[in-house]
């Protein structure tokens, strides 16, 4: 997660994330981060695993811990003297007992507050209003200006100004308590939903992998991955694809992943004679695909599970899939690259996959099979982190030299909450912004927008969703960027995407009776056509006869609830999808610029080339809102992705105008046409001939280079 530090002198540190200075580990402050941080990670193991806490009591010591954490690890701001460190600490210190003293509010006095039907006294309007502003200053420290602006504009909106606002975002105003009550107290505000997502499944899969990477976990996913691509042209460059999806499962972090298997492996595809640009940029793409990796996904899958009520394992089961596609489509630009630089297999140091697996295979591979094991028996995923956690620490043991003492287990709980510290505090204060929207509507108004400006295109939506997603990814981590965004956008794309499964099961005649009665009562001149199988396009005319105010209920009539439900995730999955996109999409693309530091390219030329790479960000979401790619039907979504898997590639090498061999800008059209026809929804006609054509350029492209080859041995 956001926060992982940079080794640096010791009274000074860098967060790897944001390149904000900390205080290192060799100050007071440093040392009372490490100390307190692994007393908080050891509270919340305890009331995750064992305590009865309520919600309320865990997200108010959650928010008053890491603010306190955040207090002192980021200087209030950056001094140049000695009396300015001393003036800064002195202003850290009273803000991290101010954040404490929030708990000491809520646990005494939450009983005869409501008791006395919420009505404020003096201290109610005291800490009410402190712990908002406590972490407005808390973001500003580990993000910078923009987010706090989109808090105190959602703040005020809600209080003074939305009233003077024209047209749909009229908001005729709350008053100052109302505002500072639901932001400090209800379930939508700053320790509400967000702050229990937070506080459990978030910050207990960051202890997980924290404790999986103090284990030495990452010198075996390295050793894993080298040994899987030690055979295979340009296998390196598949080092950092194989490592990247591992150190998933690590690193919430896109860019921590890049830290933690860049410095091995762009160096490595440097040596191999990848060009150094196309190393960094590989590193980036496939670093961001951490994040889309089951089984933690970067928190994303807890916090989607949450948001639409999908249990956690049907979204992780679904999720592999899309995932490997993914991972293919940059592991289908390495093997262009390696063919069009006319690389081999050239890694003779690498491990066996024996060597590998005495090194560190057990105690990698045998608690997380704990914990997958407790979510199918159905523990929560929170219990199933904490023993995941004990298997690690008793499986570090077989290998020697790695078990996990006192000193061990201390680091990793201090590494796991000074991680947590960025996603901490920036998730409590997304929840003033979510307040705002959920206490105006906001977020309904903002989805019939959306279906306006689309004019109802699934596809135009798609679009102006991924340039939203760019816009916010550009000053929000992906977990905070998919909140906002989800809260806005989930439910006009949800509806669109269900539209377009309305409109097949009309055209297929297998509609509900409710709905079947509004079709008769819009359109009685069709009567006799509904319910029979139709075209496309009849069934798309005779569903826009739906009066728009009634057509949530028309849908809901004609899906059924798994319908309903699929059309639900895949709106989230693409927004999630879609929001790692910033990572590597300049002009602000941090995980990109992060490789190209370690490559020493041009951050901006590597960000370019890392946005191609990374192209099956915007690929793969199209399948989700065309295809049946979540159903849940295992043989249904094994011949989606058969189908993409080729799609992918024929829309790679028309991009890069590469496959085996240079391909010509005809024949790149060809191709072009061939991705699409293999990707075009419910259409099997249009795959196998996308196949066809794709088999006979491949088979024409294939003798060219096999024909360049015999000319340059001659």
């Amino acid at each position: 997660m956001a926060g992982t530090l940079e080794a640096a002198p010791a009274a000074r540190a860098v967060d790897i994330d944001t390149g904000r200075v900390l205080r290192g580990p060799g100050t007071v402050a440093g040392q009372a981060v490490m100390a307190g941080g692994a007393l908080l990670a050891i509270l919340h193991i305890y009331v995750n695993t064992l305590g009865t806490w309520s919600e309320t009591w865990l997200n108010v010591v959650h928010f008053g811990g890491f603010g306190a954490l955040c207090a002192l690890a980021y200087p209030a701001f950056e001094a140049r003297t000695a009396r300015g460190a001393r003036v800064a600490l002195a202003i850290d210190v009273v803000l991290a007992l101010l954040a404490l003293s929030c708990i000491g509010y809520l646990m005494l006095t939450e009983t005869a507050f409501f008791e006395r039907n919420a009505a404020y006294h003096w201290q109610d309007w005291v800490f009410t209003a402190l712990a908002p502003l406590l972490v407005l200053e808390f973001v500003r420290r580990t993000t910078g200006l923009l987010i706090p602006a989109i808090m105190i504009t959602a703040f005020t909106y809600v209080v003074v100004w939305g009233k003077y606002v024209p047209g749909m975002l009229t908001f005729p105003g709350l008053t100052l308590e109302t505002m500072l009550y639901r932001t400090f107290w209800t379930d939508d505000g700053m320790l509400g939903n967000i702050a229990s997502i937070s506080a459990t499944y978030v910050f207990m899969f960051v202890l997980f992998g924290a404790f999986l990477n103090r284990s030495g976990a990452g010198e075996f996913i390295i050793d894993f991955a080298r040994a899987l691509a030690r055979r295979m042209i340009g296998g390196p460059g598949y080092v950092a694809v194989i490592g990247s999806a591992l150190m998933g499962t690590i690193s919430g972090s896109t860019v921590a992943n890049v830290a933690a298997t860049g410095v091995i492996t762009i160096p490595m595809m440097k040596r191999a004679g990848f060009r150094p640009r196309f190393a960094a940029a590989t590193e980036a793409a496939a670093s961001t695909g951490g994040q889309i990796m089951p089984p933690i996904m970067g928190a994303g899958a807890f916090v989607m599970a949450s948001y639409t009520g999908i249990p956690y394992l049907t979204i992780v089961a679904v999720s592999v899939l899309p995932a490997m596609l993914y991972f293919w489509s940059v592991a289908v630009y390495i093997r262009i690259e390696a063919k069009r630089e006319g690389l081999t297999a050239a890694d003779p140091d690498a491990p066996t996959l024996v060597e590998a697996f005495r090194r560190g295979g057990l105690q990698f591979f045998a608690p997380i099979g704990v914990l997958m094991g407790l979510l199918i028996a159905g523990y929560t995923p929170t219990y199933c982190a904490g023993a995941g956690i004990v298997a690690l620490i008793a499986s570090s043991w077989l290998r020697k030299g790695y078990g996990m003492g006192p000193r061990a287990v201390f680091e990793a709980l201090a590494k796991g909450a000074s991680d947590m510290i960025l996603t901490a505090v920036l998730l409590v204060g997304v929840g003033v912004v979510v307040n705002a929207i959920a206490t105006t509507g906001i977020g309904n108004t903002f989805s019939l927008m959306i279906n306006q400006w689309a004019g109802g295109s699934l596809f135009v939506a798609l679009v102006l969703i991924a340039l939203a997603s760019l816009v916010l990814g550009m000053g929000l981590p992906v977990t905070a960027s998919y909140v906002v965004l989800a809260t806005l956008s989930a439910p006009a794309l949800a509806e669109l995407i269900a539209q377009s499964s309305v409109i097949q099961a009309v055209a297929a005649g297998t509609i509900g009776d409710q709905a079947k009665g509004i079709l008769m009562l819009v359109a009685p001149d069709r009567m006799a056509e509904i319910g029979q199988p139709m075209s496309l396009a009849a069934a798309t005319a005779l569903v826009a006869l739906v009066p728009p105010d009634i057509a949530r209920t028309f849908t809901e009539g004609a899906l059924s609830t798994e319908a309903l439900t699929i059309a639900l995730l895949s709106a989230h999955m693409i927004i999630f999808w879609l929001s790692q996109d910033s990572g590597v999409t300049p002009p602000v693309c941090l995980t990109a610029f992060a490789a190209a530091a370690i490559a020493r390219t041009p951050p901006m030329a590597t960000g370019f080339t890392a946005w191609k790479v990374a192209k099956g960000l915007y690929i793969v979401p199209f399948l989700f809102a065309y295809t049946p790619l979540l159903g849940g039907n295992l043989w249904h979504d094994l011949e989606v992705s058969f189908f993409a898997v080729f799609a992918i590639y024929a829309l790679a090498g028309a991009i890069d105008g590469h496959l085996e061999a240079p391909v010509s800008w005809p024949l790149r059209a060809v191709l072009f046409a061939a991705g699409c026809a293999l990707m075009w929804p419910e259409m099997r006609v249009a795959h196998l001939g996308g196949l066809a054509v794709l088999a006979a350029v491949f088979a024409l492209n294939l003798r060219a280079a096999r024909r360049g080859a015999r000319m340059v041995v001659a």
